[in-house]
């Protein structure tokens, strides 16, 4: 098609697209909407940047993928050039007849492929939404011993089959579709664009005329784009919005939520060093073995270990408070993870950080934890592990009251502590607490 009709080799030229916006002026500016239709599907690439790595994204990209696409959109172009009744289908109508039903299949594959990348996109988003804080923990079920990142999340996938089944039934044709995702993915670029900007600043410590400069330059490209997408909003482009919305919310209820329990736990917390000093005055039972307390904080006594003390009036001989952190780096190497420090009194100290793409698996990092110079028997270890029931105060004002019970919902559905730190469940205790938030 390209042979029959060079001429469309011009639209290589920048002056072209300039020419054809003075021309058209209102109207080149909401054929922009139609437009970036033909370059959605690349931010997916960075979906799978975490599972490959820049240099195979590289490769594939600039030697096969841009090439050909380049060819795709020009040979239709050419083709329209030559022929505008073929604006149905001009992927189609540029192969000979009976090159329909292959080109079916191709298409079909490359759906396939494409859906692949939104996929784990989801479940490694989901992820490191969940080791940063930012969701409630849930099943993450790691498909790979050597391949770091490759994870598989079940009620993502569920949650994705229903939403694509229900936008297909309401929208029914790809037209209808388009407008949702050049909505969706124009915000995303504008917002990613926003949020890398202040990064660059905040993070990366770029000057402020740099940080400005590099910000601007790609908003210069997002915003035109976005702007003439979003005059699709009334026509179906709310739907992107609306679900935005609706997982923002409850990320936000989850952030603020844990932080207002925090609060709440922390006013009853005691310091470890004063718990220890108690301990010791108290002349508790000391029984052998090792117990492990998860710690929120390190320097804070967990209040398992106090509900321990109260109710079974026994200490273990070696008692090990457990912090788990979550570092801003994707990964930490497996000998940097653990700090241990030695408290007196039979009381240990260990910190435990994953980078937000590890695998948290806590007996397995403590393999590399020693106390009084032997490894822990992991097998005779008990876990002892806090579950709160929480309950919303009756008197709680209806705005603060909404985001409170969306937090309550969120953590009684999300997984627990024990099997997301992959606990052994014949080892460990559970004591139970009720606290007003």
């Amino acid at each position: 098609q390209i042979a029959r009709e060079h001429e469309v080799m011009k639209a290589l030229w920048p002056g072209e697209a300039v020419s054809f916006f003075v021309r058209n002026r209102s109207k080149g500016f909401f054929v922009l909407g139609s437009v970036f239709l033909a370059i959605t599907g690349a931010e997916a690439l960075y979906a799978d940047m975490g599972h490959f790595g820049r240099r195979p994204i590289r490769i594939a990209w600039f030697a096969l993928v841009l090439p050909c696409l380049v060819m795709n959109y020009f040979g239709q172009g050419a083709l329209l050039l030559r022929d505008p009744s073929a604006v149905a289908s001009p992927f189609f109508r540029m192969a000979p007849e009976w090159a329909l039903i292959p080109l079916v299949v191709l298409s079909t594959l490359a759906t396939i492929i494409a859906s692949q990348a939104v996929i784990s996109g989801a479940f490694s988003l989901t992820a490191q939404a969940v080791q940063l804080g930012f969701l409630p923990r849930v099943h993450i079920a790691h498909t790979s011993g050597e391949e770091r990142g490759q994870v598989y999340i079940g009620v993502v996938n569920w949650v994705l089959m229903v939403a694509c089944i229900a936008l297909v039934l309401h929208f029914r044709t790809s037209e209808r579709l388009g407008i949702v995702y050049g909505v969706a993915v124009t915000t995303d670029m504008v917002f990613t664009t926003l949020l890398i900007t202040a990064c660059a600043r905040t993070t990366w410590s770029w000057s402020l005329p740099l940080t400005l400069s590099v910000g601007a330059l790609l908003l210069m490209v997002d915003l035109p784009f976005w702007l003439s997408n979003l005059t699709k909003v009334p026509e179906g482009g709310y739907v992107p919005l609306a679900i935005a919305l609706g997982i923002f919310v409850p990320m936000l209820a989850w952030k603020k939520g844990r932080e207002g329990l925090a609060a709440i736990i922390d006013r009853r917390i005691l310091p470890v060093e004063d718990a220890i000093a108690m301990i010791a005055q108290s002349k508790a039972t000391r029984v052998p073995g090792v117990a492990v307390f998860m710690a929120r904080d390190h320097r804070d006594t967990p209040p398992t270990l106090l509900h321990n003390l109260k109710h079974n009036k026994v200490v273990h001989e070696r008692v090990i408070l457990l912090t788990i952190r979550t570092s801003e780096r994707p990964t930490v190497p497996v000998r940097e993870r653990l700090t241990h420090t030695d408290l007196g009194s039979g009381f240990h100290r260990v910190v435990i950080e994953y980078g937000f793409t590890d695998q948290v698996d806590v007996p397995s990092s403590l393999r590399h934890c020693s106390i009084d110079g032997a490894q822990l028997d992991l097998p005779r270890t008990t876990y002892f592990l806090g579950r709160e029931t929480l309950i919303v105060r009756a008197n709680t004002p209806i705005l603060a009251g909404l985001w409170k019970h969306i937090f309550v919902m969120l953590n009684r559905n999300a997984e627990s502590a024990m099997t997301f730190f992959r606990l052994p469940p014949q080892r460990v205790v559970e004591l139970g607490a009720q606290i007003e938030i």
